[in-house]
């Protein structure tokens, strides 16, 4: 009998939640009217256009485009971005090159490969 019952308080409880399954959905078409979109992308193009020029700008821009598969426009901000450092970490110079290489500039893309082999490498130790 209590079997039964605990059954039967456990169907009851499942029917429950199934029901609240059916709700409205939420409707976002009113709250967007309100919001501006903004491409942050376009914006340092033109903050770049302007002649600003900074590191971490040059790394938004080149990472954007490379993850965009847009490697023409990332070789050039990776350009930019060598020709102010050639301080950074080496995934940078990968992906230089590999934007180097689709715009079939492969001498270049050899020399950027060139110059992280001969960038020192850094180790460090654990502590025992």
């Amino acid at each position: 009998m209590k079997e039964k019952l605990a059954v039967l308080v456990l169907l009851t409880v499942f029917s429950l939640r199934v029901s609240a399954q059916n709700e409205k959905p939420f409707i976002t078409d009113k709250i967007s009217d309100k919001y501006a979109y903004v491409d942050v992308i376009k914006t340092y193009e033109r903050i770049a256009a302007k002649g600003y020029k900074s590191v971490d700008l040059f790394q938004k821009l080149g990472n954007s485009s490379y993850s965009n598969y847009k490697l023409d426009k990332a070789a050039a901000w990776y350009g930019e971005l060598f020709a102010i450092t050639s301080d950074l970490e080496p995934v940078y110079y990968y992906r230089y090159a590999e934007s180097l290489r689709f715009i079939c500039q492969n001498e270049k893309a050899d020399a950027v490969i060139e110059k992280l082999n001969r960038k020192p490498k850094v180790t460090t130790r654990k502590k025992v």
